[in-house]
């Protein structure tokens, strides 16, 4: 049954106005590149997780504009409202409104970008990024302890900034920063082993080889103690850098593929099957975790995919909402707007 029913947009990004009716399983949005395709989603993501996957709400706002709305129809008749009026953001939800979206109203999503594809490659950062905006959906306490630790890490850092900072000094965020950044390294460890206990098999169900693959958390794993005397022997190097060297901040995931590391050793065809099995993965276990089957967005995403990944992609996510975007027309889908 799908959750998103209906769209209705004004002032955001690139639309004066716009409406869409998801009254199919599969709703496909075809336009050329800056057509406002990539924004549909964008409004979506916003009424289902609170924020935007792109930007901040100033840059929602159409150029000249003062404000902008967003309304949503959920299943059961429920209703999304988001405004911004140029200065603060609020949330309607069947007539009751917050700044802030509650937590029992947000939904999964499964979001698919063509930069995904690439991430077996890409930076650091950039992985950490994917990985801690899928855990936060799988887990609010994972959530919680990032965003503790990222307030606990930012006072540290404007400490070290200052001449003359004591070893006193830091102690009380040297304590927080490891409290919560040892209950992150758990949360990573042990959402990234759900992943890996299916990661091959669903790849060779793309792949259709016998090869095997994988995400390695490349960070030390450590309890809170440890935590707290990593933090406490490199006050020195600290000081003289002046930001914390040592954290989850600075962790990475790395793919591996048959015993090596996949960015380097894997094809570019392998890559992209890969990131297809997490993607898959990535939607059962939000909808076994959550309790609810995800909304997945896929965003331009068939112009990065081969025909046969292309039919992998559709038939994996058949059970489950698609929003889609694309320039072109996949063979055999209606087209539900075009812009």
């Amino acid at each position: 049954m799908n959750v998103v029913q209906k769209i209705s947009l004004k002032n955001f990004r690139c639309h004066d106005e716009f409406e869409l009716d998801c009254n199919r399983p599969t709703t496909l949005i075809i336009g050329e590149n800056g057509s406002g395709k990539t924004s549909v989603l964008e409004a979506i993501y916003l009424a289902l997780r609170g924020k935007s996957f792109k930007g901040i709400d100033r840059e929602i706002m159409k150029r000249e504009q003062d404000f902008y709305r967003a309304e949503i129809d959920l299943i059961d008749a429920q209703k999304i409202i988001i405004r911004f009026d140029g200065v603060k953001k609020s949330f309607e939800i069947d007539g009751k409104k917050s700044l802030r979206l509650p937590k029992k109203n947000r939904y999964p999503v499964v979001l698919f970008e063509p930069d995904d594809i690439y991430l077996v490659g890409s930076s650091p950062s950039r992985r950490r990024d994917y990985f801690d905006e899928l855990f936060k959906q799988i887990n609010e306490n994972y959530s919680l302890a990032l965003g503790k630790y990222n307030k606990a890490l930012k006072q540290r850092n404007d400490l070290l900034k200052q001449e003359n900072v004591s070893r006193d000094d830091l102690f009380s965020w040297n304590i927080m920063c490891a409290n919560y950044g040892a209950k992150v390294i758990h949360w990573r460890v042990q959402n990234l082993a759900k992943i890996n206990e299916k990661m091959t098999e669903v790849y060779r169900n793309i792949a259709n080889n016998n090869d095997e693959c994988g995400i390695k958390y490349i960070g030390l794993e450590c309890d809170e103690s440890q935590y707290l005397q990593h933090l406490e022997q490199n006050y020195e190097r600290d000081r003289i850098l002046g930001y914390t060297s040592f954290g989850v901040h600075r962790d990475d995931y790395e793919f591996r593929f048959n015993g090596e590391k996949a960015d380097g050793s894997a094809s570019r065809g392998e890559n992209r099957s890969m990131i297809l099995a997490l993607k898959f993965i990535e939607a059962r276990i939000l909808e076994q975790e959550v309790g609810k089957a995800p909304v997945v967005l896929l965003d331009d995403i068939f112009s990065e995919l081969d025909e046969m990944r292309q039919k992998h992609l559709i038939a994996n996510f058949k059970d489950y909402q698609m929003i889609i975007t694309s320039t072109t027309v996949p063979s055999d889908m209606r087209v539900n707007a075009e812009l």
